[in-house]
């Protein structure tokens, strides 16, 4: 699971059977501040997320197939919430 920001949406023409009726959304995860950023990645959404959303996503394609019920599926990443807030605490 990783937390990230929702940062744009994926149109397609013609997508797999799997995708049908759900929605393609770019992720930006979220790294603490003096990490390197990570590379933006396709989620499939299954919580009604929008841009600027911060989400938890599921990157792994077993517990992803399992979320959306679909032991067959072709999904590596599903956003499964949206988080509300965010608090971090620095650890002395």
């Amino acid at each position: 699971m990783i937390i990230g920001k929702v940062t744009g949406t994926v149109v397609t023409t013609i997508s797999h059977p799997h995708y049908k009726n759900r929605r393609l959304l770019v992720v930006q995860p979220l790294t603490l501040p003096g990490y390197p950023p990570e590379g933006d990645f396709v989620a499939l959404d299954n919580s009604q997320a929008g841009v600027g959303d911060t989400v938890l996503v599921n990157r792994e394609g077993n517990g992803a197939r399992t979320v959306l019920n679909n032991p067959d599926g072709c999904v590596i990443s599903v956003i499964v919430g949206i988080v509300d807030s965010l608090y971090i605490q620095e650890l002395e």
